[in-house]
């Protein structure tokens, strides 16, 4: 059982935030639960399956920092981007605009949430980044269950999985029909996610060396497509300093228009191989605050 938060024992105030919002309907909801000590696991659980968005995050003070824990509807997930702006833009208006420590599952983070008038949203810093090959059976798989075949690739961006605080499978796409079609076999790239780990596929098309469109779908998460996925934007944005793409410092990543639901995610990417990456974005209130039983 959670501690007595601010609605008294055994309630949860759930925040519904969305996050990388491009206009008033854009964005990826999360939940926001900041609490004086976090639930049991299970619980967590329980309350993201009930909230049913892709990523409900829960946050407690702990020492000199925020304990944080991301949850999807059927897993546990070591962080998520859109979430982490979400509690940014939440923690600026609990605590007062500023820098936050967060201490997620396997990194110390931190995000910068604003909060005024006129604007309202936070930056965060991705944990270190990485990447490397696909295994060649791996990959003819994933082009398999997303129909598509090798000569559908971008060249210039080779497949690989990239890291921002979890493994993201880029398959970068040469034409944007081609990615505003997409379609796949949620079970067969669910199995494929939960043997490799992919916390998500994300497949994009540069337009131009500094705006890249991007589609995100979540099958370990159980779900179909996010609109805006900031851990993946860490990931591609960490993958394309690693192959020296002329990104000059600075990647828009426009994502969710395919769904409906415009999104814009921007990074920062300073030289260091291996750094965090900055993402920042814009944050909106969706509906009123809920009470939920822990």
């Amino acid at each position: 059982m959670a501690k007595r938060t601010e609605l008294g024992n055994n309630m949860l105030k759930i925040q519904h935030i969305s996050a990388f919002s491009s206009g008033p309907d854009g964005g990826n909801p999360a939940g926001v639960v900041i609490c004086d000590a976090l639930p049991e696991p299970a619980v967590m659980q329980k309350v993201a399956a009930k909230v049913g968005y892709s990523e409900t995050v829960f946050a407690a003070p702990e020492g000199d920092a925020w304990r944080v824990r991301y949850f999807a509807p059927e897993v546990e997930v070591d962080f998520c981007g859109h979430a982490t702006i979400a509690l940014g833009a939440a923690l600026a208006r609990h605590a007062g605009p500023g820098l936050f420590t967060l201490d997620i599952n396997r990194a110390r983070i931190t995000v910068e949430g604003h909060s005024s008038d006129t604007s309202w949203g936070a930056a965060f810093q991705s944990p270190p980044t990485r990447s490397g090959p696909v295994a060649a059976a791996t990959l003819t798989e994933a082009l398999d269950i997303f129909g598509l075949s090798p000569d559908g690739l971008d060249p210039r961006i080779p497949p690989a999985v990239a890291h921002g605080g979890g493994d993201h499978l880029i398959l970068a796409l040469k034409d944007r029909e081609a990615l505003r079609e997409m379609k796949y076999d949620f079970a067969r790239a669910q199995a494929l996610a939960d043997r490799e780990g992919y916390i998500t596929f994300n497949l994009v098309y540069a337009e131009t060396a500094q705006l890249f469109h991007a589609r995100n779908p979540f099958p370990l998460g159980g779900v179909v497509e996010d609109p805006a996925t900031g851990a993946a934007a860490a990931a591609l944005a960490g993958y394309l300093r690693d192959i020296d793409w002329p990104h000059q410092g600075r990647v828009t990543i426009r994502q969710g228009e395919d769904m409906g639901v415009p999104s814009r995610l921007i990074t920062e990417i300073t030289p260091e191989r291996g750094a965090s990456i900055r993402v920042t974005g814009v944050a909106r209130s969706i509906r009123e605050p809920q009470e939920i039983e822990d």
